[in-house]
């Protein structure tokens, strides 16, 4: 493998690890704040003990998803300075907008959360774990909207004398219709994680007949939002898929193994292609449906891989513009697949213990904890296709991933790859064995209180 193809799996390691705590951060973060809402208007010791416990949780996951979000960063000096070189002007500002604005934000506030407990009142204290989940959101979006901007450049100019890419409008960069539409869609399936991670934590527990007041509490709230967040990621993916016909066809049309342009064009519930990828075997499709998503009428024309390769190469130059076709095709429909099954099984839990029911039997939590994965496993695939989708660009339009890399020898990219890995690894291990050691733990038994106020809340 030559330098280019060790750097693309060094970042996509990179990207793939971080991108495990990342949503489960968000969603927790406002889960946690729900949680302590729940608390201060009720006082109920149940909610805070459950604040407790899953507010552990969230710190174990932010503090690791930190160390790798650095990390992720380094890439880009390491491993495609070219790339930095070209868009650090535009790519800077939304990523210092993140880093000054919105990681201070959640930090600060979340530190006033962790040793606030019982120095600031009730109502101040629960101010800080809302305004930390408000700047974890906001991080999401600034990063989004840096992302976007290689998907749909917008608000730049090239300046002819430094062939480099300069900002002209940061107010288009930050309301690209691509990141608009990018962050519920991330949202909802950040939501969607938090909440089956609460809902599988707490069927273990309910099943070992544990705290079940609490658990059953926090099992219930976890399958509502939950089900409201799969339908949110649904709504949300549909506008998006429309905004990606439009700004990239290459990638719908991948998607879809959709080789000639078609009006109708039908979805593809399974296709069996070539090995390169060049052509079609053999599909099974439902009629009109990809219009209807693509352009919203079921007669609607979509644009075919051969064709879009035909514009691209008159627009571009000689040259394959087309993505590794089956990575994009079956990484699309685990994304989604693995988002319906996430909310047939919450609507199922929700049945499952409607009127006060707790589910008995080894089932119900081996289920709930193969639901713990589903959004993670779906949230990579969506990743990895969107990246994967784009590619040979590494800037939509503007430079080519093969132009953004570094001027590194293969011994030094392997060097680091094979560092990161390892450390990487074992990372992965004392991560998993903080969260499972804590979520096993249970929470803390009920603390005494003085003027209605908690004692510490959080002793390690």
């Amino acid at each position: 493998m030559n330098a280019l193809d060790l750097s693309r799996w060094q970042f996509g390691i990179t990207t793939v690890y971080h991108f495990v705590f990342v949503p489960l951060t968000i969603g927790l973060s406002v889960l946690v704040a729900g949680m302590q809402t729940a608390w201060y208007r009720t006082r109920d010791p149940v909610h805070l003990r459950m604040t407790r416990f899953f507010g552990k949780l969230f710190l174990i996951n932010f503090a690791v998803g930190v160390v790798t979000g650095i990390v992720q960063e380094f890439q880009f000096g390491m491993n495609w300075s070219e790339y930095s070189r070209f868009v650090g002007d535009v790519f800077g500002a939304p990523l210092a907008m993140e880093g000054l604005l919105a990681f201070f934000l959640e930090s600060t506030f979340l530190g006033l959360w962790i040793f606030g407990w019982d120095r600031l009142s009730p109502r101040l204290h629960l101010a800080t774990i809302w305004l930390a989940a408000i700047g974890t959101n906001l991080s999401a979006y600034f990063i989004l909207a840096a992302n976007s901007w290689m998907q749909h450049p917008v608000g730049y100019r090239i300046n002819p004398a430094t062939h480099r890419a300069e900002l002209t409008s940061i107010g288009k960069v930050l309301t690209n219709s691509t990141a608009l539409v990018t962050f519920p869609h991330v949202l909802f399936g950040a939501f969607l994680t938090g909440a089956l991670f609460v809902v599988g934590i707490s069927a273990v527990h309910l099943s070992r007949g544990r705290d079940t007041v609490l658990f059953r509490r926090a099992l219930r709230a976890g399958l509502v939002v939950g089900l409201v967040a799969a339908v949110g990621v649904t709504v949300s993916g549909d506008v998006q898929a429309r905004i990606m016909t439009k700004q990239q066809p290459m990638k719908m049309a991948a998607a879809e193994a959709l080789y000639e342009t078609s009006a109708p064009a039908s979805f593809s519930l399974f296709t069996i292609g070539s090995l390169d990828g060049s052509q079609e075997v053999w599909s099974l499709r439902v009629p009109h449906g990809l219009s209807f998503m693509a352009t919203e009428n079921p007669n609607g024309r979509v644009e075919g891989i051969n064709d879009v390769q035909r514009r691209y190469e008159a627009a571009y130059g000689p040259g394959s513009y087309k993505p590794v076709v089956p990575v994009t095709y079956w990484t699309f429909r685990m994304m989604v697949g693995l988002g319906l099954a996430a909310a047939v099984l919450a609507l199922a839990g929700l049945w499952a213990t409607r009127r006060g029911r707790v589910p008995g039997g080894r089932w119900f939590p081996r289920v709930a904890l193969a639901a713990m994965t589903l959004p993670y496993l779906a949230d990579t695939a969506g990743w990895i296709f969107t990246e994967m989708g784009r590619q040979p660009w590494v800037v939509a339009g503007l430079l080519r991933t093969r132009d953004g890399v570094s001027a590194v020898g293969s011994a030094s990219v392997i060097t680091s790859l094979v560092a990161f890995t390892l450390l990487y690894g074992a990372l992965a291990v004392i991560a998993g064995g903080l969260m499972v050691r804590y979520a096993r733990q249970g929470p803390p038994p009920e603390t005494e209180t003085r003027d209605g106020e908690p004692l510490p809340a959080f002793t390690y």
